[in-house]
């Protein structure tokens, strides 16, 4: 056949021969079906095909079928009960939507895979080998990878990251070790101390890149970003966030550091930028979180936000946020990669949210601070050993989104009493806002350890350049306690104080729903229960099985029985800090509700193009005093939000009222609200199946003392 007897389909076809059209079409299914393969219009899918909405991260849908004219119309489409959450258990998933299946993880992070139409169950994952669940099984969500009709989930249980069939569920027994790899493997430690994951991998071509969650007291296993090959299972590169000899930001830390210290790890997930190869990574504080004499210096690349060659793992550019962290002010949640009008010119740029309540706004090319930063003076630290870092780095613009400092006049005045008794403690403790040191009187942490911003992550507009972010305004008091170090015989007790009480406190009441309550655990578990558990470790809190079988049992005996027994006296480590924290501690009122004037939580709109503040409103609101007409004071809030081209913010993250919003996303005024099973504690996802757009969001609460539950609702319009 001619060219010219080809049919008139446009002005290319209409010159181009049927084959020439044929090789087009079987490359663009090869760009489709390739490895971790991304189509330029990915970020306009019908599908949620990643944690956070896609590689970027910026929880944005173009989806519009849902909008502000008929959002108040939403009912529930259908809803899934995991039917495995069990007392303080948590649900943090975000869901995961490709080719009309829904993946999820739940309570005791089973996945899951159910039709996304109708919510029909269509296989499940436990990965717990019929283990009794003892502590949290935190989990965001699961990874999804395609190679033609190779499709994968990736999940994290436990110390284990599993392959699973995308069709079955069964395990991908060519995939590391018989379906899974160890996730203490391939550290350079002899020492295998806890490690898991919270926050799902990212996928880039054939390489699964991952951060880490450990324990954040000594010892720690490192935070190394690790690659592994998506098919095999085998390491491919791995960044040390501690360098080791001869690597770059090996001089910020003590020559033998790399040996013994920890974390400096990315629990809260990564970004990343397919068309260039760069992943964006946020770090967290190195252990000791918040006494840090056996690690003096800067620490790099702890609490820094590091750019690396996706392919090789190289650095290409990095941040250091907070310099010597001693104030656990990690890096809480994976930046959003947007494009701004910068200087009349669009530039691609990278936003990072920050527990203290700024954003960081930078070229994700060269590094380049899009607004400048101030190096500011801040007090030295008067613990014995501890050496603070001269200066911290702050951004003049965008303004924070969070208070600064809490002063007298901000404390609460719900009640003439709950005031006096606020005002009493805040008499007693250190407030001159950030980055002052720790104290053994204590001093006043706020915006507190969750935040400012927390691990949900931001959502950002690009028709608007608005980036939304939710906020906790809770202060917090950090004390120190200083140990004896070397002088006794160690007993049940002494040990309990080192290595226990900066998360469970010297009363044991610990700091729920992070940092659960020890009173009553002998009625909870059987001893050989808390054995295993102590020896295994579990999600932030690290393995001890370094105490030995008698040193786990005298803890135990003073845990649950009260009893103080003696043990074997060991030599001197260096792990040993001659200063602990007392515990997480709220700065709460004598009734338990924040001692500061609300808003307590907030929702904030961020103009990235000018640097300001667009709104900001409460968020949640405690229901018994919504109902003394003590209303819209906003609350603690975890999970993040979602924007849409249909004008909209869906946002559910309130810890006491269960509701799950619908906000205009250029005013901020709420158009729609439903109470949910349990508190939605996690980030929504909203997708389309058969021309029909959902809203889905995963109800598991647990936080604050709030009930727990197990369910993933989907809301959509009547048909």
């Amino acid at each position: 056949m001619k060219i010219t007897d080809q049919p008139s389909v446009g002005p290319i076809a209409a010159r181009t021969p049927t084959c020439f059209i044929i090789i087009l079409l079987a490359l663009a299914f090869i760009v489709l079906a390739a490895p971790g393969g991304q189509t330029p219009d990915d970020k306009h899918s019908a599908d949620w095909p990643a944690y956070g909405g896609g590689p970027e991260n910026t929880h944005y849908s173009a989806l519009t079928q849902i909008n502000r004219e008929n959002v108040s119309r939403l009912q529930v489409a259908w809803s899934f009960d995991t039917q495995d959450s069990y007392p303080s258990s948590e649900m943090e998933c975000n869901p995961i939507i490709v080719g009309g299946v829904l993946y999820a993880t739940s309570p005791k992070s089973n996945v899951v895979a159910l039709h996304a139409a109708t919510g029909k169950l269509l296989w499940r994952f436990d990965p717990n080998s019929g283990q009794r669940i003892v502590g949290k099984m935190r989990n965001r969500g699961v990874t999804y990878w395609a190679d033609g009709k190779d499709r994968r989930i990736f999940a994290a249980a436990r110390t284990f990251l599993y392959a699973l069939d995308a069709d079955t569920g069964h395990l991908v027994a060519t995939f590391g070790n018989q379906g899974r790899i160890d996730l203490r493997d391939d550290l350079g430690r002899e020492e295998r101390s806890a490690v898991t994951m919270t926050s799902p991998a990212i996928i880039y071509k054939d390489l699964l890149i991952m951060g880490s969650a450990m324990g954040e007291t000594l010892p720690a296993a490192p935070g190394d970003i690790r690659a592994y090959d998506a098919r095999t299972g085998k390491l491919r590169w791995s960044f040390h966030t501690i360098p080791h000899p001869g690597e770059f930001g090996y001089e910020t830390w003590p020559k033998d550091a790399w040996k013994y210290s920890g974390a400096a790890n990315s629990w809260a997930g990564l970004s990343l930028d397919v068309k260039r190869g760069l992943v964006f990574v946020p770090t967290g504080s190195a252990a000791y979180d918040f006494y840090g004499a056996n690690r003096v210096g800067d620490n790099l690349f702890a609490s820094s936000l590091l750019a690396l060659n996706a392919e090789t793992g190289e650095r290409v550019w990095h941040f250091q946020s907070v310099r010597h962290d001693i104030w656990d002010r990690d890096l809480p949640a994976p930046p959003a990669l947007v494009t701004v009008t910068h200087d009349d010119h669009q530039v691609d740029a990278v936003a990072q949210t920050t527990k203290s309540g700024y954003v960081f706004l930078f070229d994700r090319v060269s590094g380049t601070p899009l607004f400048p930063i101030e190096d500011r003076r801040f007090p030295r630290s008067d613990l014995a050993g501890e050496v603070t870092a001269a200066t911290q780095p702050l951004p003049l613009k965008p303004p924070p989104f969070a208070r600064q400092e809490l002063t007298a006049r901000m404390l609460t005045e719900r009640t003439p009493e709950a005031h006096r008794a606020a005002l009493e403690r805040f008499k007693t403790v250190r407030s001159s806002g950030q980055f002052v040191p720790a104290s053994r009187d204590g001093t006043i942490v706020f915006p507190g350890f969750d935040g400012g911003a927390e691990w949900g992550g931001s959502a950002f507009d690009p028709e608007s350049g608005l980036l939304y972010v939710n906020a906790n305004e809770m202060a917090w008091i950090l004390r120190m306690v200083e140990q004896k170090l070397g002088t006794d015989q160690p007993t049940g007790r002494s040990i309990y104080r080192k290595e226990c009480v900066t998360c469970h406190g010297l009363d044991m009441k610990g700091s729920p729903p992070e940092f659960p309550s020890l009173e009553g655990i002998a009625q909870r578990y059987e001893d050989t229960d808390l054995l295993l558990f102590l020896a295994q470790g579990s999600g932030r809190m690290p393995s001890f099985y370094r105490l030995g079988d008698e040193g786990l049992r005298a803890v135990i005996d003073f845990v649950a029985h009260g009893h103080d027994s003696p043990v074997k006296k060991q030599g001197a480590s260096p792990f040993d800090m001659k200063y602990l924290s007392d515990g997480y501690n709220r700065f709460l009122d004598p009734d338990g509700y924040p001692a500061i004037q609300p808003p307590w939580g907030t929702l904030n709109a961020i103009d990235l193009n000018r640097g300001q503040i667009a709104w900001k409103i409460p968020l949640g609101e405690y229901p018994e005093l919504a109902s003394q007409g003590i209303a819209v004071t906003g609350s603690e809030n975890y999970g993040g939000p979602v924007v849409t081209a249909g004008g909209l913010i869906f946002i559910a993250a309130t810890s006491f009222d269960k509701k799950f919003r619908a906000f205009d996303k250029t005013t901020g005024k709420l158009l729609w609200e439903t109470t949910l099973p349990a508190a939605g504690n996690a980030t929504p996802s909203t997708y389309e199946v058969d021309g029909r757009q959902y809203v889905v969001i995963a109800a598991g609460g647990g936080k604050s003392k709030a009930p727990s539950g197990g369910s993933i609702v989907a809301f959509a319009l009547p048909q």
